[in-house]
């Protein structure tokens, strides 16, 4: 009885130990945009701050030209 109980009992604890491999971790899929409600706004403040860089062109200009004038 003991020879067929060892055995078992041996092969009952490796598999307790056994541990199957992690399963493929893939990377996410990619999800499209999606719109938030801030996003408006952040739309208005860059072209805000395009126009900004516009304006501040024209007045650098117009200072040079203003400048070759007096000169």
């Amino acid at each position: 009885m003991i020879r067929k109980a060892l055995p078992l009992a041996l092969l009952a604890l490796c598999t307790a130990c056994y541990k199957p491999p992690p399963p493929e971790q893939k990377p996410p899929e990619p999800q499209a945009r999606v719109e938030t409600p801030w996003d408006s706004l952040e739309a208005q403040k860059k072209k805000a701050q395009d126009v900004q860089k516009v304006v501040d062109k024209q007045a650098v200009d117009q200072q040079k030209a203003i400048d070759a004038q007096t000169q």
